[in-house]
C-alpha cells in the first residue's frame, strides 16, 4: 500500500517554484533555460520584457517566476530545465498550487520536413509522446492534443504580425542526439535512428523538440488548456545550419499575442 505523502513544500510553499496562487496569472508560460535561445540573460526575463508591467515572483535557481500583464491579460513566464522530466516538476507545482488554467511552452525546435525553414514557427495540434515522462500518468495511446482555442488565437496573432508559420503535430523525444537523427560522438548513429526518423518524416510530423508531450498529455489529462509554439533552429532533412535564436522572439510574441487575443475572447464570453 503506498503511503500517499503529498506534494514537496518547504515552509509551507511548493519546493521548486515557491509561488503562492495570488502571485500567478491564468495563463502561465513555460520556457527553458537554454542558450540555443539566443538570450543574453535569464529565459523568462527576456519574455516578461515584453509585458507592459512584471514583477520577479520568486527564485529558486530551479525556476525563475516572473508575473504581469500584457494587453489587460495577467501573465506569468517561468524560466525552467529542458525536458519532459523537468518541466513535468515545474508545471505540476503550477497546477497544483495556482488557479491558472492555461499552459503554453515557448520554445525552439527542429524542423522534419523539407518546407519548414529555419526561423519559421509551429503552433502544436498535437504531439507525439516519445517521451518517458508521460508514459507516467497514461499508456501511450492516450491523446496529448493541444486546446484548440489557443491554437485559433496563436494562429491569428501569427498571420496578424505576418511571421511565417506552420499548424501540425510535434514529436517530443528525451534525445538531443542519436535519437532524433542527430549524430553523437564519433558520428554515432544507428539504423534503428535513421528508420525511426524516416517514419515520423513519412508521417508529416513537423518537428521535434523534448517539452509539448508532457505538457500537453498533463493539460489533456487533467482538463486544462495547452499549447505550445516552437521556432525553427535547423532542418534534419534540408541540412540547413543551426542559428541560435531563430524565430525566437516571434515565438514569444505569438504566445503573448494569442493569449490577449484567447483572454479577450474568455472574458467577453464570461
Amino acid at each position: 500500500m503506498i503511503n500517499k505523502i503529498g506534494p514537496f513544500m518547504i515552509d509551507g510553499l511548493p519546493a521548486f517554484t515557491r509561488i503562492t496562487p495570488e502571485q500567478v496569472g491564468p495563463y502561465v508560460i513555460f520556457v527553458v533555460k537554454d542558450p540555443l535561445h539566443g538570450c543574453d540573460k535569464d529565459v523568462a526575463e527576456e519574455v516578461a520584457e515584453h509585458f507592459d508591467t512584471h514583477t520577479l515572483v520568486s527564485d529558486t535557481g530551479m525556476a525563475k517566476t516572473y508575473t504581469g500583464t500584457y494587453k489587460g491579460a495577467r501573465i506569468t513566464v517561468v524560466s525552467c530545465g529542458s525536458g519532459a522530466p523537468e518541466l513535468e516538476i515545474i508545471l505540476m507545482d503550477f497546477m497544483t498550487h495556482s488557479n491558472a488554467h492555461t499552459f503554453i511552452r515557448v520554445g525552439g525546435s527542429g524542423a522534419m520536413q523539407e518546407h519548414l525553414s529555419v526561423g519559421d514557427l509551429v503552433i502544436a495540434t498535437g504531439a507525439v509522446r516519445d517521451d518517458g515522462t508521460s508514459r507516467s500518468y497514461v499508456p501511450g495511446q492516450f491523446p496529448a492534443i493541444a486546446d484548440y482555442e489557443l491554437v485559433a488565437a496563436m494562429k491569428k496573432a501569427a498571420e496578424d504580425r505576418g511571421y511565417r508559420h506552420h499548424l501540425g503535430i510535434t514529436r517530443s523525444c528525451d534525445s538531443e542526439y542519436a535519437g532524433v537523427g542527430r549524430p553523437a560522438r564519433n558520428g554515432y548513429l544507428l539504423q534503428q535512428h535513421e528508420q525511426e526518423f524516416e517514419m515520423w518524416h513519412r508521417a508529416g510530423v513537423l518537428n521535434v523538440e523534448r517539452e509539448a508531450s508532457i505538457l500537453l498529455t498533463l493539460t489533456t489529462l487533467f482538463g486544462l488548456r495547452g499549447g505550445v509554439v516552437n521556432a525553427i533552429g535547423d532542418n534534419f532533412v534540408t541540412g540547413e545550419k543551426f542559428v541560435a535564436g531563430a524565430g525566437f522572439e516571434h515565438a514569444i510574441m505569438t504566445a503573448l499575442d494569442g493569449i490577449a487575443l484567447l483572454d479577450e475572447r474568455l472574458k467577453l464570453k464570461a
